[in-house]
């Protein structure tokens, strides 16, 4: 668990319950990859990492868990849940779904204000710098806005509850070569249709961009693959005992 940076910025609980600050600090160390996909984690870990007694740290796994960021580890005991391209297919469904929805209520909805704000996103989100990371970022501030301004509650609360497993799925889709440039695009094709106020347009402006981030997605997946096969593939090959009855069997 890398989470030595994270301690330092760690804050007593203050006036809150110490069960919504630890469920607060684990959610946001899964978000932020501390803790990663896979990773196992223990109560006393946890405990010394956020320097609180244990019972506020199991109340906040089981909560994760029941959300699905956690889930039985082989071993015993809970690890960050992970992805199979199976789910991945089908979160991605559920997003041009639900974010399809919400931008055709946007461009129903979106009061004036909300409108100039979505225009100065977009302007900010053309002047930055070609880093994947700094782009998801500004990704995920420029969707959320949306879903506020679609002006339903009950959508906004499914969206973001969808979209708490996007820490599970590993790096950004903007690590995918030329998505930057495509996003950019494809952002453009919705903010357009938000303001000529055609629901239609900006429902299928929407649906394209999540098709292709799906796309983009697979890409990283097969690369993350092919990544860790090369690296296994590059470990000198053991020449004990073990290894030569392996050998023999072959």
């Amino acid at each position: 668990m890398n989470t030595d940076d994270l301690a330092e910025d760690a804050e007593g609980p203050a006036s809150r319950g110490r069960n919504q600050w630890a469920y607060e600090r684990l959610h946001e160390a899964i978000r932020e990859g501390a803790i990663e996909p896979g990773q196992r984690i223990m109560e006393t870990d946890i405990s010394a990492w956020l320097r609180v007694s244990r019972t506020p740290v199991r109340e906040a796994m089981r909560r994760l868990q029941a959300e699905g960021l956690l889930e039985h580890a082989a071993g015993g005991g809970l690890a960050v849940a992970i992805y199979d391209l199976r789910a991945i297919a089908e979160f991605y469904a559920m997003r041009e779904s639900l974010e399809g929805t919400a931008a055709a209520l946007a461009a129903r909805h979106a009061d004036e204000t909300e409108l100039g704000i979505l225009r100065a996103i977009m302007e900010g989100m053309r002047n930055l710098p070609d880093d994947p990371r700094v782009h998801a970022r500004e990704n995920e501030a420029f969707h959320d806005h949306i879903y506020r301004a679609a002006h339903n509650r009950f959508l906004l609360k499914s969206l973001r509850a969808l979209l708490n497993f996007v820490p599970l799925l590993g790096r950004t889709t903007y690590d995918a070569p030329g998505r930057v440039a495509t996003a950019l695009a494809e952002h453009e094709a919705i903010v357009a249709a938000i303001l000529a106020r055609d629901p239609v347009r900006a429902e299928e402006a929407t649906r394209l961009h999540i098709r292709n981030a799906l796309e983009s997605r697979m890409q990283v997946v097969a690369d993350d693959v092919r990544a860790a096969s090369q690296r296994r593939s590059s470990r000198p090959l053991r020449t004990g005992p073990a290894d030569r009855r392996v050998r023999d069997a072959d």
